[in-house]
């Protein structure tokens, strides 16, 4: 320890000289002399004091730029601790600062809108993210929106209880004006029922906001779209509309803070056992009693699955061939022709598997063929403990927020069906610089797994067969599909926002 020499007779001696010999000096003067010299001592005394905190100061800045260059290797009282506290102590003051938000965007308010999303978490995430995209243009206050409770799920959750919503709101503060609600006069109104409520046309182009709906927020000051999928075109729109849309969507649209912590530590607990695939094995009751596709389920699954889509009565198709279907490439691909596929392309049979999906029906019956070439499998509920996940219990969107954390961070993602969460998921990766992202044809699949059953190729044919058609799947750079008259058929642009990735070496591929 670093101890200053100190000798109280020689500080003693130094320290009262002078004033000694002031003393001696002063004992010789008149009255009104002495009354001179004790001024003259105070003002001595005063700039003294002055001069040594200047000089304290001017050390302390010195010693903060030279310090680790000149001060380096010197002895010092102060120890590691010490330096680390006040470390710590001025990253807890810069957490107390208020975050830097960006300039209000000052413009006329045309009137307001509400928006009531509906389906699954990521297609009320791209509805979100569109419905920002047409207050800004229409120049219109956006209400936070409004999240599906009466859907298949049923989830109860508000926007706030799975996005951040403060920092939705102050991150676009520059774009567009977003409040939690209505101010109290129009609050009031709409409560009492008066309230302008319509589904937009779907896939339009931003010139149908402009000349249909602007008009009808002007005159009646609130509007609200009760149906927001898939609203806004694929392409044709303005760079500065598509560059919002992804702003929204990969930036604005934060998890909450208990989501991305146990998002976090998923991530953690995975990596802690080296790289893992991320598999979105779409096959739960829901989406299978919807598709009708029945492929590997036996006569009383059927019933059950049939009953289920009879029982919904917004699920429009009702009599459904499997086979037909299955061939065509519209069903998921089933736990077993899933195994099959990953063998094919070589995916290490030790690599950690989590399986990004709610509970695949049919349980372990199903999964034994997956589970057996890949015996490291692995989900959240396996992972965590019961406790980690009691307060995200039947709230699926919140769930499903937690597996698309998950799903960002994977070394390998691979999606066995092209629904919401594959494409979202999938465009995000792009984003993130275009990580690996098989994406399955399931046409071409089904009928290379059925010739391979059938003993019309090999193993090896097949997996040649299967690599060859996938090379140019992974999540490339590639052109967006254009389609015209025909947006639903058209490559999805949250699947592939090129106009927000970064440039690529690699010349863009068609898919």
């Amino acid at each position: 320890m670093c101890k200053p020499e100190t000798n109280n007779n020689k500080w003693q001696d130094l320290g009262w000289m002078g004033l000694k010999v002031q003393k001696e000096k002063l004992g010789s003067g008149s009255g009104s002399g002495s009354g001179r010299s004790r001024m003259k001592l105070w003002m001595i005394r005063a700039t003294t004091s002055v001069l040594l905190w200047t000089c304290i100061v001017q050390l302390t800045a010195i010693s903060d730029l030279w310090g680790p260059r000149v001060l380096k290797g010197w002895p010092s009282c102060f120890t590691h601790d010490s330096v680390s506290n006040s470390r710590a102590m001025d990253v807890q003051l810069q957490s107390l600062r208020p975050p830097l938000l960006p300039p209000k965007r000052v413009y006329k308010n045309n009137g307001y809108l509400m928006v009531s999303c509906n389906g699954g978490l990521n297609q009320m995430r791209a509805a979100i993210c569109d419905m920002v995209a047409i207050a800004r243009y229409l120049n219109v206050t956006l209400i936070v929106p409004e999240l599906d409770k009466a859907s298949f799920w049923a989830d109860p959750s508000e926007f706030q209880d799975i996005f951040d919503v403060d920092h939705f709101i102050t991150s676009l503060r520059d774009e567009v004006r977003i409040l939690k609600e209505l101010p109290p006069r129009l609050k009031l109104k709409v409560e009492r029922g008066f309230l302008y409520s319509m589904p937009p046309i779907s896939w339009s182009d931003i010139s149908y906001y402009k000349n249909q709906i602007l008009p009808l927020i002007q005159k009646y000051k609130v509007v609200h779209l009760n149906r927001t999928d898939a609203r806004l075109a694929n392409n044709g729109l303005p760079l500065e509309i598509q560059k919002l849309r992804c702003r929204v969507n990969f930036s604005a649209l934060r998890f909450t803070s208990q989501i991305e912590e146990l998002g976090r530590k998923v991530i953690r607990l995975l990596r802690k056992n080296g790289p893992f695939l991320v598999l979105h094995l779409r096959y739960e009751m829901d989406m299978l009693a919807f598709s009708g596709c029945t492929q590997g389920c036996n006569s009383d699954e059927v019933d059950e699955l049939t009953r289920m889509r009879y029982a919904y009565p917004w699920w429009k198709e009702k009599i459904i061939n499997s086979d037909l279907k299955r061939r065509d490439g519209l069903c998921p691909l089933t736990p077993e022709e899933t195994a099959l596929t990953l063998r094919a392309l070589d995916i290490d049979q030790n690599i950690q598997i989590y399986i990004a999906a709610g509970e695949i029906y049919g349980g372990e019956r199903r999964t034994s063929s997956l589970s057996k070439e890949y015996p490291k499998l692995v989900r959240k509920e396996t992972l965590l403990e019961p406790s980690d996940l009691r307060y995200f219990q039947n709230h699926s969107s919140q769930m499903a927020a937690l597996d698309y954390l998950v799903s960002l961070e994977s070394d390998i993602f691979v999606p066995t069906y092209d629904g919401n969460m594959a494409k979202v998921v999938a465009g995000h990766r792009r984003y993130l610089g275009f990580k690996k992202t098989i994406l399955l044809n399931r046409k071409l699949l089904v009928g290379l797994i059925d010739q391979y059953y059938d003993g019309v190729l090999n193993w090896d044919q097949f997996s040649s067969a299967v690599k060859k058609s996938h090379a140019h799947r992974m999540g490339n750079p590639s052109k967006r599909l254009v389609i015209l008259d025909k947006p639903k058929e058209e490559d999805y642009f949250y699947s592939n926002p090129e106009e927000c990735l970064e440039p690529s070496n690699d010349l863009l591929s068609s898919t």
